[in-house]
């Protein structure tokens, strides 16, 4: 197969996917819970690195469009609501999880803050956003 045959087959299948449904519908369902975050820098922090998975106020961003990275992206964020999502009831067992994920240094994801430079935590921000978690639902 020759060039111009492979970068019109590649064309062709670019094009063909973006017909796909699934990763274009940016759902924000409705919260049905109003977080009373301990401290401001909490919250600053949490919208920050995790409000994009792990909340229904998700931003999409233009390119959350483009399959197949709108697949990718709306993945993510089904599964990040799946596991831990603050516009509903929280349990004890998926903070003290997600304590965990940010203390290991996996979560915000790699390939989440390649995207979104601001979502990238130092040592200190991880620390005291774990505080800030662990106050707002774990001590009260």
């Amino acid at each position: 197969m020759n060039l111009a045959k492979l970068a019109l087959a590649i064309a062709i299948i670019a094009i063909a996917i973006q017909f796909v449904p699934y990763g274009k519908e940016h759902k924000n369902p409705p919260s049905t819970l109003e977080v009373q975050w301990d401290s401001p820098k909490t919250k600053e922090l949490f919208d920050r690195a995790c409000k994009d998975c792990h909340s229904n106020y998700t931003n999409w961003p233009i390119y959350a469009n483009i399959a197949p990275i709108s697949w990718l992206i709306a993945h993510d964020v089904d599964e990040g609501r799946e596991h831990f999502n603050i516009s509903h009831s929280v349990k004890a067992k998926t903070i003290k999880e997600a304590i965990e994920e940010i203390e290991e240094n996996e979560m915000p994801p790699s390939l989440y803050t390649l995207m979104h430079k601001e979502a990238k935590l130092t040592k200190d921000e991880r620390e005291s956003l774990i505080n800030g978690l662990k106050k707002t639902f774990l001590e009260r």
